[in-house]
């Protein structure tokens, strides 16, 4: 059984692109985090020991786009991802 842990819509400000503007400018970046996850010893314990912290998500992506600068959309995502995967 495959369950989700997802964050939807999550807007962070960062400065991110290939021009030049872009790079000095901030802009929102609309985030969404979609994890597969075995939630069934969590659903029996109700321990978040068993299961992931979704917020922890939500700060990995919050790092990498207010701490960093990118060229590409593509970069943010794979490090977004990476990370989480850690």
């Amino acid at each position: 059984m495959s369950d989700k842990a997802f964050i939807h819509d999550l807007t962070i400000v960062g400065t991110h692109g290939v021009y030049e503007h872009e790079r000095h400018t901030e802009q929102e970046f609309i985030v969404d985090i979609e994890a597969d996850i075995d939630a069934r010893t969590a659903s029996q314990t109700d321990a978040l020991k068993d299961t992931v912290d979704y917020v922890q998500f939500k700060h990995i992506a919050e790092d990498v786009i207010m701490n960093n600068s990118f060229y590409l959309a593509e970069k943010i995502a794979a490090e977004i991802a990476q990370r989480i995967l850690a």
